[in-house]
């Protein structure tokens, strides 16, 4: 019987629009003040991007481009990409074809689009993961992009979760592991259907007789709808759930944990998960202050940022772990 091997994280990058937008320059636009944003969430900035110059796509490759060069590999070395976002640059194609376009491939790999919202990451690391541990493929590349900007509403009624997010890219590649130890050492993936509806994007769907014509008559639905207690309630339970269920199935314990590195959905969940789990400041990153949620893209950001800044070594025990719509949640256990 072959044996599995482990996939590794080759290399890292992100990248995020020029435009900061700090909360000041909501409180006009949706009649909220910063210290109403920074308290319920603690964030105090976000990017947006610039229309002609930012895409989903393209942020998606300029995060790409220097994951690529991390891991010491080009553009058509890549043997699959696994792109997630909830915000494509079209209906359909999904983003994957238009990433590999972006970055002047030519081998035809295939690239694959994965919708699990906050929880997209990590479900299609994954699913990159499995691909490179059976051998079917060397090079993996794993993006997370997504523009929210365009999308929400920034009245006072949106003000709610508008004000949460933010526009932004990360992307990783993946490589079988060198080394005994190093890698990928487990991945959890869930999901709760029945809160389907407790956040969401219901317009443009598809179920309608004629949906062109239903989205004109409810524009409201365009827009993301967010139960922000339910959301809470159950994230706080989620996230140490999955994060325990990969230190448990890898003989680790939290006090084991070099960094965790959470989808930053909000402040205040990563700090009550901190709490619970018993981590020391220095063990949890967050960057939520300065990009807001970012969706899929968040936990690739921060792990780019987070190696940048030193936080993370080759060998160090890194969790990543991520809660969403669905609901979906999902960790992911590695040796860096």
């Amino acid at each position: 019987m072959a044996t599995l091997r482990h996939s590794f994280i080759a290399g890292v990058g992100h990248y995020v629009p020029s435009r900061v937008v700090k909360n000041v320059e909501l409180e006009s636009m949706m009649n909220t003040s910063d210290a109403w944003i920074q308290e319920r969430t603690g964030i105090q900035e976000r990017r947006w991007f610039e229309e002609g110059k930012d895409t989903t796509a393209n942020m998606g490759a300029h995060a790409a481009r220097k994951a690529l060069a991390m891991a010491g590999v080009g553009p058509d070395d890549v043997q699959l990409i696994v792109f997630a976002t909830l915000s494509p640059d079209y209906f359909f194609p999904g983003s994957g074809v238009l990433l590999q376009r972006e970055l002047g491939m030519t081998n035809n790999a295939p690239a694959l689009d994965v919708r699990n919202q906050c929880s997209g990451f990590i479900y299609g690391l994954s699913v990159a993961d499995q691909f490179v541990r059976t051998g079917m493929y060397d090079t993996v590349l794993v993006v997370g992009s997504e523009i929210h900007s365009s999308g929400l509403d920034k009245s006072p009624e949106g003000r709610g979760v508008s004000v949460i997010f933010g526009d932004g890219a990360g992307a990783v590649v993946l490589r079988p592991s060198p080394g005994e130890g190093q890698g990928i050492l487990s991945t959890h993936l869930h999901a709760q259907g029945e809160f389907a509806e407790e956040l969401i994007v219901k317009e443009p769907g598809s179920n309608r007789d004629n949906r062109v014509q239903h989205i004109l008559e409810s524009r409201a639905d365009l827009y993301p709808y967010m139960n922000g207690q339910n959301v809470f309630k159950h994230a706080v339970v989620r996230f140490p759930q999955v994060i325990k269920e990969a230190l448990d199935q890898n003989g680790y314990q939290p006090t084991d944990i070099d960094l965790l590195i959470p989808h930053q959905a909000n402040l205040r969940i990563t700090q009550y998960v901190q709490q619970k789990m018993g981590l020391s400041d220095d063990k949890v990153f967050s960057n939520i202050q300065r990009y807001g949620n970012t969706t899929a893209a968040s936990v690739p950001i921060a792990l780019s940022e987070a190696v940048q800044e030193g936080r993370i070594k080759r060998g160090n025990l890194v969790c990543l772990a991520a809660f969403g719509s669905g609901f979906t949640w999902a960790s992911a256990l590695l040796k860096f």
